[in-house]
């Protein structure tokens, strides 16, 4: 069947035979435009003789008349290698006549060795990693320059076990998995990873489809998933240079289920109290059909500042009250949820990611405003006295037959305060005036 090498050009050869010089694709015939760092690996660059000079097609199987040998070896880093191109005598190549380029740049002829007539060798020591996943490229030249045959080394270490391999269900209806490479993960040539799982018991064995889009040491398994039934999920890695695999884990989907983020966050004022913001939110959506007993985070900072308190004890509850805030602030709040319990699981679950920042400003101060200078400990003491003088006759008078003091009556007592101190400031600067 009639072929062409794209780019090709005729050199005068004894009469009845024409040579065709196939480049490196997309390259020139010559030197400068060898294969360089950032070009693929290819070793597929030959030459072709033609039996007919006056027809530049090929109307049988060409012969080969240039190769190198080891042809694409795959070698261990600090490895030693010896290459050898040899050239059909048609060519009337010489061996003094050959020389190497690795990666485009060429290699010093302290390197070579003449083995033949036609045959030229090239010795490698100590090899480092390859500089690019698809392997340098290794490549024989006549002495004009011309692309004679090439070889792909690929240089590089055997992958190590993965680990650390975990995964997680959003609201039961997916399965992401993660893991890090085994070692110090740099392998310098192209490694394949491979998430495999099966039902326990009777499944048969299945490999996640990686998707473009997803992390590196990641995989995303989006449908046809059971629930109730334990998975055994592993992970394989490997290269030209071996294989290895990580440890299996075995998981329920609903042992492992993650949610949104609580939807609806809002933050309010407490009434006129200046120390307190009331948080409230509503549960995932996702799993409102589903029977479970969620946990609830909440974090906030100051508006000015990168450092988050995290409020541990919310429970099951949807709203929580701040207390111990400054004055006249402004807060950032976020909430998050923890589904526990999915369907009578026992496991804990995996918490979801905070929710975006909401942000709400405590009320400003009476008190501060007639402050001047900060007080001395036992003026705080002594205040703290008064004030607690003030609650309890004020209980008396308000709250008369409570079997109790609660937060609530406390909150009321607190508003009464303030709003005394603010109707004292203003006589007081009625009588100045």
């Amino acid at each position: 069947m009639a072929s062409r090498c794209p780019g090709h050009r005729t050199s005068s050869r004894p009469q009845g035979h024409a040579v065709l010089y196939c480049p490196f694709p997309g390259e020139n015939q010559n030197t400068e435009a060898a294969p360089s760092d950032g070009a693929k690996c290819s070793s597929h660059w030959h030459i072709w003789i033609n039996v007919a000079h006056t027809d530049e097609r090929c109307h049988s199987v060409p012969a080969e008349v240039a190769a190198v040998v080891p042809q694409d070896p795959a070698l261990l880093i600090g490895s030693t290698l010896t290459a050898t191109c040899s050239v059909s005598s048609d060519l009337g190549l010489h061996a003094s006549q050959l020389f190497w380029t690795l990666n485009g740049r060429r290699l010093p002829s302290a390197t070579y060795s003449v083995v033949g007539p036609t045959a030229l060798a090239v010795t490698l020591p100590r090899l480092s990693g390859s500089r690019q996943p698809s392997g340098d490229n290794l490549v024989c030249h006549s002495g004009g320059g011309h692309v004679l045959a090439g070889s792909c080394l690929y240089v590089g270490m055997p992958p190590e076990k993965p680990v650390n391999l975990t995964c997680w269900s959003r609201n039961t209806k997916d399965l992401t998995c993660k893991w890090v490479p085994g070692g110090q993960g740099e392998t310098f040539i192209r490694t394949k990873y491979t998430l495999k799982y099966r039902l326990r018991w009777y499944g048969r064995e299945k490999e996640c489809e990686p998707r473009g889009t997803a992390e590196p040491y990641s995989c995303y398994i989006h449908r046809d998933l059971a629930l109730f039934t334990p998975y055994e999920i592993w992970v394989e890695a490997s290269n030209q240079l071996g294989s290895a695999t990580s440890d299996v884990i075995t998981l329920d989907i609903l042992d492992v289920v993650t949610t949104d983020p609580p939807a609806d966050v809002r933050v309010s004022r407490v009434g006129e109290l200046d120390d307190q913001l009331t948080v409230r939110w509503s549960s995932p959506p996702a799993l409102k059909d589903f029977l479970f007993q969620a946990k609830y985070q909440i974090r906030y900072r100051l508006e000015d500042s990168t450092d988050w308190k995290v409020v541990d004890d919310v429970g099951n509850e949807t709203s929580c009250r701040l207390a111990g805030l400054r004055p006249d602030t402004v807060y950032f709040v976020q909430v998050r949820c923890n589904p526990v319990g999915i369907f009578g699981s026992r496991k804990t679950g995996i918490w979801s990611e905070w929710s975006n920042p909401t942000a709400a400003s405590t009320p400003r101060s009476e008190r501060l405003l007639s402050a001047s200078c900060d007080p001395k400990s036992g003026e705080l003491n002594a205040a703290l006295r008064r004030e607690l003088k003030q609650f309890f006759g004020w209980v008396r008078e308000h709250a008369a037959g409570c079997g109790g003091v609660s937060i609530k009556l406390y909150d009321q007592w607190r508003v009464w305060l303030q709003k005394s101190h603010k109707t004292r400031n203003q006589v007081g600067e009625d009588d100045l005036s």
